[in-house]
């Protein structure tokens, strides 16, 4: 997987190559799922949500640049798979997943797998985390109308958010950096995700 889908297209970041190479992304799908594990596509993990593709989850962690001693805040947990990247990365994560079904087998594996820096919180991730902000690195693993105001603002300075913003159907991913109270965005590559539910995202308040 890390060879074929990873480094041959065109991640360069060696610690996301170092933490994919790691972290057993079989333990995070469903056993009729564990066959496909490794080929770079999505799979279903339950409760309508899925694992993304390998080379998607790289390209946001690359685009994310995590470092080793920053706080990290993901949103859309799922089976826990990105977060134990972002532990592997990072200092210290904590990841907010809406379905309580998930996030207590996604907090069951990651202790099975003694992974001891990555939190999971049932909560709205479009709220973000307000208690443990700032961070220094938001990510978001759901497709968002717009980028919801509180991930702005959960955001330290000189933070990064990534992001895919657009349609139900389709997205393109946003890279949003914070100076001070300034902030520039890019975007990035196109992608799909399963829809960001919350007050700020699908079937909630505008954001």
């Amino acid at each position: 997987m890390v060879e074929a889908q990873i480094r041959a297209r065109g991640i360069r970041d060696e610690r996301v190559i170092a933490a994919m190479a790691a972290v057993p992304r079989h333990r995070f799908v469903p056993p009729e799922s564990r066959p496909e594990a490794y080929l770079d596509s999505p799979l279903p993990i339950g409760q309508g949500q899925t694992i993304s593709q390998p080379y998607m989850v790289a390209a946001m962690l690359e685009a994310l640049e995590l470092g080793a001693e920053m706080r990290a805040l993901e949103i859309g947990a799922g089976s826990g798979y990105q977060a134990a990247l972002l532990g592997a990365l990072g200092r210290e994560v904590w990841a907010v997943e809406i379905i309580e079904p998930l996030a207590r087998a996604a907090r069951e594996l990651l202790a099975e797998l003694a992974i001891t820096n990555v939190h999971i919180v049932v909560a709205d991730g479009t709220l973000g985390l307000p208690e443990r902000a700032p961070f220094d690195r938001i990510i978001v693993a759901a497709g968002a109308p717009a980028v919801p105001e509180p991930l702005r603002e959960q955001l330290a300075d000189r933070g990064r958010l990534v992001i895919p913003v657009g349609g139900q159907m389709s997205q393109r991913l946003q890279i949003i950096d914070r100076a001070g109270d300034r902030f520039t965005e890019r975007a990035g590559m196109p992608c799909v995700f399963v829809p960001l539910i919350g007050r700020h995202g699908w079937g909630g308040e505008p954001a």
